[in-house]
């Protein structure tokens, strides 16, 4: 129900949210570490970061050879490579010369795990749009438009959207705003030689990186809070609709057994759940941020086991997850989840109601997508609701940043 969610704000005068009211980032930053619920994810997030980075994998062991690079790619399936390569040098010809050195990273910088998607800032990579000049907000978001086509540059902008009108609802556009975003270049822009790019913030972080004809864009994380705007100049925009309407017709498509067996939990906030299970932060996704190298092993269905209408509808939710790729990679990422389809969980969590909140994930050795519903940071829901939605993607076994690729090069 559109609007559903204004049931949730919290009054203006609501003690936390006056308390930050009057601090920019960098302030909050600080106080986000002293505040004992905030303060614990980053002192738990903190050791993650600088670790050596192997990749998420099933049960601690990389499956070899699953991402060759002495094979050809496709034609049809190519990078956007030459439009992206116009576009950083656009961008770096604008950026101020004494900011080039916080923009700029080697293409294997750790940095690139630096990432998250908290409102508060944990660690200042690259250039902090909202404090850039105009033009160079404009060149960085060219260069997102040049790597994932304009169906991808108008998701990643209706997020930032969304996100800048949950800072308005709250008053709040100190902490959260269109542009309280990171901005970060990795290796030197080429057709030939690797190199890639970093967007993150609150509810959006995108990791592209690209080498030759071949694109990686993961890890990815999407989320909104709520999931439309319902006033305003980007009245109408939303996200996540046609994840959810597809995720709920796969689900209804299952047998009995099957949904039991994909089920591993019927609500999303069950007591019985293992301990560890729900994180304070992440609650049931377990991709996010600084999650590199977790081991998640596979849960729920075997996807070979479900229907042939079942698994087209399943390729359909995951071709529905790649609409912010360029055409070219996202043909080459589906035919790599087809061809591992045989290999492919789906695991459900929640209810099957039309209005249930709930969580999903598809993981294979090469795919790993999860959705989830939350409870409210910015509004009051103390449940998981429809309107808050955290989404992941990672290419498991070693394939996060292009690092498998790039791994290959350095042996070559």
């Amino acid at each position: 129900m559109s609007g559903e969610y204004r049931r949730f704000l919290f009054p203006h005068d609501d003690e936390r949210l006056a308390g930050i009211r009057d601090v920019d980032p960098y302030e909050y930053r600080e106080l986000a570490k002293l505040d004992p619920f905030t303060g614990g994810l980053i002192r738990n997030w903190a050791p993650l970061y600088p670790a050596e980075f192997k990749g998420i994998t099933s049960d601690g062991q990389l499956i070899p050879g699953l991402f060759p690079i002495d094979v050809p790619v496709d034609p049809e399936e190519v990078a956007p490579t030459a439009q992206m390569v116009e576009a950083a040098n656009a961008l770096l010809a604008v950026v101020a010369a004494h900011d080039l050195p916080r923009l700029r990273h080697a293409v294997d910088a750790v940095e690139w795990q630096s990432w998250s998607n908290p409102e508060f800032m944990i660690h200042d990579t690259g250039l902090r749009l909202e404090f850039q000049p105009e033009a160079v907000r404009e060149a960085a978001l060219d260069l997102v438009g040049a790597s994932l086509g304009s169906d991808g540059l108008r998701q990643v902008r209706t997020l930032m959207r969304i996100n800048g009108f949950l800072g308005e609802v709250n008053d709040l556009q100190n902490v959260m705003n269109e542009f309280s975003y990171h901005f970060a270049l990795y290796g030197e822009p080429s057709t030939t030689e690797p190199w890639g790019w970093q967007l993150f913030g609150h509810h959006l972080a995108m990791n592209c990186f690209v080498w030759g004809d071949r694109f990686n864009l993961t890890p990815t994380f999407l989320g909104a809070e709520p999931n439309e705007i319902d006033d305003g100049p980007f009245k109408g925009a939303t996200a996540f609709t046609g994840r959810i309407r597809l995720a709920r017709e796969l689900i209804a498509s299952l047998t009995e057994a099957e949904r039991a067996a994909a089920r591993t939990y019927a609500t999303t906030d069950a007591p019985e759940m293992s301990d560890g299970r729900v994180d304070p932060g992440d609650e049931r996704h377990l991709g996010g941020a600084f999650q590199d190298n977790r081991v998640v092993p596979y849960e729920g269905v075997r996807v070979r086991e479900l229907s042939e209408d079942s698994q087209d509808l399943l390729l359909a939710l995951v071709a529905e997850s790649l609409t912010h790729w360029p055409e070219g990679p996202a043909k080459a990422r589906l035919r790599q989840i087809r061809e591992h389809l045989d290999d492919t969980w789906f695991d459900w969590i929640g209810g099957f109601g039309a209005d249930d909140a709930f969580y999903y994930r598809i993981q294979s050795p090469v795919a790993f997508f999860e959705l989830d519903h939350h409870c409210g940071v910015f509004l009051s829901n103390r449940h998981p609701a429809v309107f808050h939605i955290h989404t992941v993607e990672r290419t498991p076994n070693g394939n996060d940043y292009g690092r498998a690729w790039l791994r290959q090069r350095s042996r070559a």
